[in-house]
């Protein structure tokens, strides 16, 4: 998934460099992006399960915002600079198991970045949870980190659309049909030691929708962008409200 901001100055790029490879993380497995497995362990200990979307969602949010450098603050701070540059993103499914409860896999991350201005991470297509069978789980939440407030890139549109082809559009669960969705968390807030979950940009296949989501004195509020068209299989339009 890309989070598409800019790299700002040759001198904390060096810096960048030099500080790429981070300390092993519980609960995150390291991907090399010119060989990127087909699955990624799962659950994710400490997460859930959750009996609804929304509770495993908000929990995952938290949870992935919190790791080693996955948020860099708000732009306009003057440490931004610093903190873009040792940014990473994070990757992780949530997934529907056969006992009708949510879990997250474990959490991918991409140290060396492909895309100079840009930070990706790329997460395995499957799930392997060892308790079920592979066919009986259902993928809801394709979940990504940005290190700032950033809208879905072109990239992470194609890739989610690339999982509803292998996956399927729509979970069959005990609350109803649920559509295979892409999130991009968000922090708005500059305390890199205790992010705050602000929000997050969701693009669901199905219904070409994208939206932004925001929490506001514990309320969620929905604003809807726009939706996405695609004109064949290759090109595709964002028609935005």
């Amino acid at each position: 998934m890309g989070g598409g901001a800019r790299l700002l100055g040759a001198s904390s790029l060096l810096l960048a460099l030099a500080c790429a490879q981070p300390a092993a993380t519980p609960g995150v497995v390291q991907i090399n992006a010119r060989d990127i497995p087909e699955r990624i362990p799962g659950p994710m200990s400490g997460f859930g399960p959750f009996d609804t979307y929304s509770d495993a969602l908000i929990s995952a949010c938290s949870m992935m915002l919190k790791q080693p450098h996955a948020t860099a603050g708000r732009k306009s701070d003057m440490n931004f600079r610093l903190r873009w540059d040792l940014s990473q993103e994070y990757c992780a499914w949530i997934y529907y198991t056969p006992d009708e409860r949510f879990e997250m896999s474990m959490m991918s991350v991409t140290t060396i970045q492909d895309a100079r201005g840009k930070r990706s991470c790329r997460l395995p297509p499957k799930v392997d949870d060892a308790r079920y069978p592979p066919e009986s789980l259902g993928y809801v939440y394709l979940l990504h980190t940005h290190p700032y407030e950033g809208e879905l890139t072109e990239q992470d549109i194609r890739y989610i659309v690339t999982m509803g082809l292998e996956h399927g559009w729509e979970v069959k669960t005990k609350a109803g049909m649920l559509r295979l969705s892409l999130v991009a968390f968000f922090s708005a807030s500059n305390d890199l030691a205790n992010p705050t979950c602000d929000g997050f940009f969701q693009y669901t296949p199905a219904s070409g929708d994208l939206s932004k989501w925001t929490q506001e004195r514990n309320q969620w509020r929905r604003q809807s962008i726009g939706s996405v068209t695609w004109i064949d299989a290759q090109h595709y339009r964002i028609d935005r409200h």
